[in-house]
């Protein structure tokens, strides 16, 4: 049998062995949209990046009387790091665990029901912390990680591979780094608020690599399937934890020696070793990295590697400063397109569907690539623009998931096309 065939073939049976343990009786009486935990988080992740952006431009105009205590820009970061990805990694992982894992059911119903609304009130108190206060605010944000690692704790601490454990861990790692953002910003401990959102987007390069080794390898295998290409994708761990150990050395170090010039080398260290992961995509001589639905999965990590390689070359000369804008092409780039391509292929897969040839998910890519490069190098080039070249950036950057919410959104609310219940 083909290797793809072959590899869906078993895929097909996992598959079918997991749904024979679905939780049909906890997920009755609710919506179809809580019956599997991507859904209400994979619609909430989307429609609240849109609102925000529109909350936030109110703001900036004095159309939205919030002080944020007088420290705005941190907790503007704060929320756009924290507040969506949040959602996006309890879809992610609520997701993951029950298929990696024979026999484990799927969170669903009440218990779903009550992670939604943690969420949901964790973004509530955050738009009215001028009123709760700071504490309330972090009181209602950070248990939430944590009650996620309990749900699924037990069957990666079970597996004798510990193969999710690097997953699970980094959930705690980031929700330690949203503690001591928060413990910063009450004046617990000394450390300045943005060195420690700094580290935060190191943690979250790290979760995007972790991530997007275990969403292609499936994905990738899936599509070339579908497109009756006999080859195989591999995602290979080696590449992948080299880039991890290089973005983390570079976090690290810039933590502690934040002006030391060695970090332009320790950056650029960084982008050779993400580059490096590009090789998995060609195959047989095949530059599949060109295909329709696999170039932006490809780009994400070239977006990656890119905005190390600009921080480096910035850290290792003194005429220009933009280390502020190209660590955007960390956020907006590499976060941004793999929210993006995690949506559109937890979408498809996990309802049902095959991979359609939507040009949507192509023009949105592109959308984000153009946002990104705007937001990233515009003010360098025409600094007395700068207020434009954030608003067009933004715009740009928003319209995909926009096109997500009105063309995919739906399917998140419906039953699953084949049949199988979640």
């Amino acid at each position: 049998m083909p290797g793809t065939q072959r590899l869906n073939s078993e895929k097909q049976i996992e598959n079918e062995a997991f749904y024979s343990v679905y939780p049909v009786e906890k997920a009755e009486g609710y919506p179809v949209v809580f019956s599997y935990g991507f859904r209400p988080f994979f619609l909430l992740a989307p429609a609240y990046l849109v609102l925000s952006i529109v909350l936030w431009s109110l703001f900036w105009t004095g159309m939205l009387p919030i002080s944020f205590f007088s420290n705005p820009l941190q907790w503007h970061l704060y929320e756009m790091l924290f507040g969506v990805t949040s959602a996006m990694m309890i879809g992610f992982i609520l997701t993951a665990v029950p298929e990696l894992y024979e026999g484990e059911e799927p969170i669903v119903g009440r218990t779903l029901v009550g992670l939604v609304a943690l969420w949901l009130i964790g973004r509530i108190s955050f738009w009215t912390m001028d009123w709760l206060g700071v504490w309330l605010v972090a009181l209602t944000n950070i248990p939430l990680l944590l009650w996620v690692v309990v749900l699924v704790a037990k069957p990666i601490l079970a597996d004798p591979l510990r193969r999710q454990m690097s997953l699970a861990a980094l959930f705690l790692v980031i929700n330690a780094i949203q503690t001591w953002f928060f413990a910063a910003k009450l004046n617990l401990v000394t450390t300045d608020p943005m060195a420690v959102l700094k580290v935060s987007v190191g943690a979250f390069m790290v979760l995007v690599l972790l991530s997007v080794r275990r969403v292609n390898t499936e994905a990738v295998n899936r599509w070339l399937d579908q497109q009756k290409i006999d080859a195989v994708y591999l995602a290979r761990a080696p590449r992948y934890n080299l880039a991890v150990f290089s973005v983390t050395v570079f976090t690290v170090v810039e933590f502690f020696y934040p002006q030391n010039t060695t970090l332009g080398w320790l950056a650029l260290a960084a982008m050779a070793a993400i580059l490096n992961t590009l090789n998995d995509f060609f195959i047989d001589e095949d530059p599949i990295f060109i295909r329709p639905f696999i170039w932006p999965l490809f780009m994400l990590l070239v977006l990656m590697a890119t905005g190390y390689g600009l921080i480096g070359w910035d850290y290792l000369q003194t005429e220009v400063y933009q280390l502020n804008n190209f660590r955007h092409i960390l956020t907006m780039g590499a976060l941004g397109m793999a929210y993006y391509m995690v949506l559109i292929i937890v979408a498809h897969l996990h309802t049902g569907r095959s991979f359609t040839r939507n040009r949507w998910i192509g023009i949105g890519a592109l959308l984000l690539l153009a946002g990104t490069l705007i937001r990233a190098l515009g003010s360098m080039f025409v600094p007395e623009l700068s207020m434009t070249v954030i608003g067009l950036s933004t715009l740009l950057w928003t319209l995909p998931y926009i096109g997500f919410l009105v063309i995919f959104g739906k399917w998140l609310t419906q039953p699953r096309e084949d049949g199988l219940p979640g």
